[in-house]
């Protein structure tokens, strides 16, 4: 039976990337994984190599998704890659988590977007993952505010006509607040876990977008604000 779509999860291997694999494995699509390990529930995976050099990285993934594609197109590219770390200018791990959370939201954000541009459909959709909190000031957590605010900038940038999209296409960041995952659950174990977004949403939302339905426009930056236990999409102006 032929697949009724084709899409790449960049952080496959993620709490919400996994959850996307399974979602859209389940209604007969062919996913790829794109993380640092093997997602042996996705149709194929790509091995992210680690290394400190940006190019060096990005080169890699590039070549490998481009010889597990061909002339392939994708109906999208989901990049769910990320991670948080805190700490305010004086902290000792400043450097450090500065380091990795550019590595996480950054590196992956901005290797996604190019492979749009090489293996998106026309028309197709690219999602990228910011942050709610980063729409302002994150004393507490530089690092990871400086990276959101990052991709939110790039998001912007792609809905220009000379970005190098595909025509048609759309590129589109969703800016959670907290979402619902074990790993969130552990460190927060006293948390209201109903202002939490549950993962399904997401993948739901991507689903929906990707297939024509309430698609935001391109350069669209949608908070995920979930309260009660009911999830809410809402553009942020800035």
């Amino acid at each position: 039976m032929a697949a009724a779509g084709r899409v790449l999860v960049y952080g496959g291997r993620g709490a919400l990337g996994s959850q996307c694999v399974r979602y859209f494995k389940s209604r007969n699509w062919w996913v790829a994984s794109i993380d640092l390990a093997e997602n042996e529930e996705a149709s194929a995976s790509v091995v992210v190599g680690a290394t400190d050099s940006f190019p060096e990285q990005a080169e890699q993934v590039t070549a490998e998704v481009g010889k597990l594609l061909g002339e392939e197109k994708v109906d999208a590219i989901l990049c769910v890659a990320g991670g948080w770390a805190g700490g305010s200018a004086k902290a000792k791990s400043l450097y450090k988590n500065c380091d990795l959370m550019w590595k996480q939201s950054v590196w992956t954000s901005t290797i996604s977007s190019h492979l749009a541009t090489k293996h998106l459909k026309e028309g197709g959709l690219l999602t990228l993952t910011g942050a709610q909190a980063a729409l302002s000031g994150t004393p507490g957590m530089i690092g990871y505010g400086m990276a959101k605010g990052a991709v939110h900038q790039l998001c912007q940038s792609l809905a220009g006509a000379s970005s190098g999209l595909p025509s048609g296409s759309a590129a589109v960041a969703i800016l959670p607040v907290t979402l619902d995952t074990p790993a969130n659950r552990k460190s927060m174990p006293d948390a209201d876990f109903s202002s939490w977004t549950p993962l399904e949403f997401i993948a739901e939302t991507f689903f929906d977008w990707i297939t024509g339905k309430n698609r935001p426009n391109s350069g669209s930056l949608i908070q995920v604000i979930t309260t009660g236990g009911k999830t809410e999409l809402v553009a942020a102006h800035l």
